[in-house]
């Protein structure tokens, strides 16, 4: 499934209600929720919704307001490490349930959101990680 499949799939509305749903998980989840400015949650939210209307339907809002995208560097201030890039895939795939993606669309979204948030991660794994 490609991106323009998954946009008439879900269309502005599925990926509307998917960023509405994983931005009422942040504010409490204690991975992200310290991560993310509290002030900020409104805007945090239509940058995400803005990126994925741009990278699934070719919206250019994105790019207007905001240039290339650039995810590296605008994650760089941020500590993503293995928990945190896990956490966001696992809020993500619970918004796509909330949100109503259909299960094929959700599975494709899934492995691209696991790609990129596993691209965005800045720290070393975790000495002793796999101690037991």
């Amino acid at each position: 499934m490609n991106e323009e499949e998954i946009f008439q799939q879900i269309g502005p509305q599925g990926i509307t209600a998917m960023c509405a749903a994983f931005y009422r998980k942040v504010p409490t989840d204690d991975i992200l929720g310290p991560m993310y400015p509290k002030d900020d949650l409104t805007g945090a939210e239509e940058r995400l919704r803005d990126f994925l209307l741009f990278r699934l339907g070719a919206d250019t809002t994105y790019t207007e307001k905001r240039g290339h995208p650039r995810l590296r560097m605008r994650h760089a201030p941020f500590e993503i490490n293995f928990r945190a890039r896990d956490r966001w895939v696992k809020l993500m795939d619970e918004s796509m349930e909330e949100a109503g993606i259909p299960s094929e669309t959700a599975t494709t979204l899934h492995t691209f959101f696991a790609q990129v948030a596993d691209f965005l991660r800045n720290v070393p794994e975790e000495e002793g990680r796999f101690k037991i």
